[in-house]
């Protein structure tokens, strides 16, 4: 499967970065490709281009803030998901996209 994920938080420190490094760990483990933009203090990192977005089976936004530019993912499977879970229940996650996508 191939995953892109957008992750923020408010203050765009830690948590937009321990989100993106837990999705990531988790949807490696399972064999899964992933890209994860990071959009934090220091600016957005990693960014998503439009081969990655015609190519991914689903994308991971947080929702604890507006994600920028946001409409390039308007023809895909968006899953959103609070920044506190995509750090702490990223294998949950994953799973659960897993088993949405097999009974599709």
């Amino acid at each position: 499967m191939n995953i892109l994920a957008v992750t923020a938080c408010p203050s765009g420190v830690a948590h937009t970065y321990m989100a993106a490094e837990a999705l990531k760990k988790a949807a490696e483990a399972k064999g899964h490709n992933i890209k994860v933009e990071t959009q934090g203090s220091i600016g957005i990192e990693n960014v998503i281009v439009e081969a990655d977005v015609e190519n991914a089976d689903v994308v991971i936004l947080t929702k604890d803030m507006p994600i920028k530019n946001e409409v390039r993912f308007k023809n895909n499977l968006l899953v959103r998901v609070a920044i506190s879970d995509a750090v702490k229940k990223a294998p949950a996650i994953i799973l659960k996209i897993e088993k949405h996508l097999a009974n599709k």
